[in-house]
C-alpha cells in the first residue's frame, strides 16, 4: 500500500512538473510549423473551417516533434466590417490554443492581414490613413484583453505579415506604436517583429528593435524560390516553369534547361523559361525576384525616373535598348 502510494505521488509530481514547465518561465520554441489557410486566406465558414483544422491535426504535429504553431488570423474572419468580434472564429482561436496547450506546444498568434494592409495589395491604407493605423492599434488592444489569460509561456504575439510600406519608418512607426499598445497591458508577454518588406532578412537594418528582453525577431527565407515558390502564380519571374526540380544544387538543372529550351515571358510557349540578355534563371532566380521587387519599388516612389538614380537607370535601359520602356513609363 505504502509503495503504491508512493509511486501515485511520484507520478503526480511527474504531471505537476510537466504542467509548470509550460504555464512558468519564458516563451521558449526552437521548431514549429506555420498553420495556414484556417483563420487567415480562406473563404472557409461554418463546418468546413471547423473542419479544416482539428484537434487530431495538433496531436500530429506534437507527435511529429514540433514544440510550437503559427497561427494567422486576418481582420476580416476575427471582425466584422462595424469592428465586432465574429464569435465563432474567436472560439476556435481559443479552441487552438486550448489544443496546443494539451499537446505542450507553444502559440504564436499572427494577425496576418488587415482590412488595411495586404502584402500584395497595391493600395495599403495603413500607411497613409491615420484611421486605419488607429484600428490596427485598436485590434490589438482587443486581442490583448481576450488572450491575456494565457501563460506568457503559451502564447506569443506577431504584430504583422509581411508589412510593405515603400518607407521603412512608416512601418516602424506603426509597429512601435502597436507593441507600446501591447506591453502597457502585458508587460512580460513575448513579441514577435519583423522588418519590412515581406520579412525579408535583407531589410533586418532598417528594422528598429525595440530594447526589450522579450521580443523575437522573424525574418522570411524563401530562397531557393523555384523550390519554396514552385509554380506559384503570382511569381512573375518563374512561377511559370512547370519542369522538374531539384534540391539540394541547382533547382533547375543545365540538362533540364537544355532540353525544355527557354519559354516566353509574353508568348504561348510554357515549357522552360523567358530568355535573358544576361541572366540566367536557373542560376539567378533569387536575384531576380529581388530585382522584380526593387523595380516595383521604383515605379511607385519614382515613376519618372527623375534624380540621378532615375537618370542612372534611363542610361541603363537605353544601353540594354529598353528604352522604350522610358516612354511607357511617363506616358501617364
Amino acid at each position: 500500500m505504502q509503495r503504491g502510494m508512493a509511486v501515485l505521488i511520484v507520478a503526480m509530481s511527474a504531471c505537476l512538473s510537466a504542467a509548470a514547465g509550460q504555464s512558468d518561465g519564458a516563451f521558449e520554441i526552437r521548431r514549429g510549423t506555420n498553420i495556414s489557410h484556417w483563420l487567415s486566406q480562406s473563404t472557409r465558414r461554418g463546418e468546413a473551417r471547423r473542419e479544416w483544422f482539428t484537434e487530431k491535426d495538433v496531436e500530429r504535429i506534437a507527435s511529429l516533434g514540433f514544440d510550437h504553431i503559427r497561427l494567422p488570423i486576418d481582420e476580416e474572419q476575427m471582425w466584422d466590417e462595424a469592428g465586432h468580434k465574429e464569435a465563432e472564429a474567436f472560439e476556435l482561436l481559443h479552441n487552438a490554443i486550448g489544443w496546443a496547450q494539451k499537446n505542450r506546444l507553444r502559440v504564436v498568434v499572427d494577425l496576418h492581414i488587415l482590412r488595411s494592409h495586404h502584402f500584395n495589395a497595391d493600395e495599403k491604407p495603413l500607411w497613409t490613413q491615420p484611421q486605419a493605423q488607429e484600428k490596427f492599434f485598436q485590434l490589438w488592444r482587443e486581442l490583448s484583453a481576450e488572450l491575456k489569460k494565457y501563460p506568457i509561456s503559451v502564447v506569443a504575439y506577431e504584430l504583422m505579415n509581411e508589412p510593405v510600406a515603400d518607407d521603412p519608418e512608416d512601418w516602424n512607426r506603426v509597429a512601435m506604436t502597436a507593441y507600446s499598445a501591447i506591453r502597457g497591458r502585458e508587460p512580460e508577454r513575448m513579441i514577435v517583429v519583423g522588418s519590412n518588406w515581406f520579412n525579408q532578412h535583407q531589410t533586418f537594418l532598417k528594422l528598429r528593435v525595440p530594447e526589450d528582453d522579450d521580443t523575437i525577431l522573424t525574418f522570411h527565407y524563401y530562397l531557393p524560390m523555384f523550390v519554396t515558390h514552385y509554380t506559384a502564380s503570382w511569381w512573375a519571374v518563374g512561377g511559370a516553369y512547370r519542369g522538374p526540380i531539384h534540391y539540394p544544387g541547382a533547382p533547375i538543372a543545365e540538362e533540364d534547361l537544355r532540353l525544355r529550351g527557354a519559354g516566353e515571358m509574353l508568348g504561348t510557349q510554357q515549357s522552360g523559361l523567358p530568355v535573358f540578355r544576361i541572366a540566367d534563371l536557373a542560376i539567378h532566380g533569387d536575384l531576380l525576384a529581388a530585382a522584380r521587387d526593387d523595380a516595383a519599388l521604383i515605379l511607385q516612389k519614382n515613376p519618372k525616373l527623375t534624380g540621378p538614380r532615375g537618370e542612372a537607370l534611363r542610361v541603363l535601359l537605353y544601353l540594354f535598348e529598353r528604352d522604350e520602356a522610358v516612354r511607357l513609363v511617363t506616358s501617364g
